[in-house]
């Protein structure tokens, strides 16, 4: 645990060094991009650290996670579409839920809009719903307008609470960084286990 404490403890330098430079915002629109089709590792850990260093840019910083991750969804869409034997499949067992796929036919049959933006705002797996979209046949513009409501929703509350909270709550992270980030993959963990288990 200590040496996890300290990575991350590494990795909070290395995001607050990249923040201050011009490329902070590709590396955050391009993490968006691919955890929408097939990266495990959800965006909001870069946009917190982000956040946390310019307060003031939280917003953009929003907008850019926010335009990183429908994209990606685009994708993740196309994935299901036309590739779905030969990538989307693995991807889907890859996260061992390959058993509750079809769950997710069911879901997008009662209501795709729902399922689309409730996976996008929580911490359940986005990259299953944009490529069970692309998959399933569900309506491009269905996936577009609910992953830009959930997504959307998502990042720029996070923005939100940094851009008004930022600067008095900066020691209270800088103190917890660690056992924050843990929460965090604790969170994704049980999204994980959300649309497992549950869904």
């Amino acid at each position: 645990m200590k040496k996890v404490f300290q990575w991350l403890g590494d990795l909070k330098r290395w995001v607050e060094d990249a923040a201050t430079k011009p490329g902070a915002g590709w590396t955050l629109f391009g993490i968006a991009f691919i955890e929408s089709s097939f990266f495990p590792i959800p965006p909001d850990v870069l946009l917190i650290a982000l956040a946390m260093v310019a307060p003031t840019k939280s917003f953009q910083y929003a907008l850019v996670c926010s335009i990183g991750s429908v994209l990606g969804g685009m994708f993740g869409y196309l994935i299901g579409y036309e590739f779905f034997e030969l990538v989307g499949r693995k991807i889907i067992e890859l996260y061992g839920v390959e058993a509750h796929y079809e769950h997710v036919r069911v879901l997008y049959q009662e209501n795709a809009f729902s399922a689309i933006a409730i996976a996008g705002f929580t911490p359940i797996p986005y990259k299953v719903f944009t490529i069970a979209a692309g998959a399933f046949e569900v309506s491009f513009a269905t996936l577009v307008y609910a992953s830009i409501l959930g997504r959307s929703g998502r990042f720029f509350l996070v923005a939100a609470l940094f851009f008004w909270f930022g600067p008095k709550i900066k020691p209270f992270i800088d103190k917890y960084f660690e056992i924050l980030s843990m929460a965090c993959v604790v969170l994704l963990i049980l999204g994980f286990v959300v649309i497992k288990y549950l869904l």
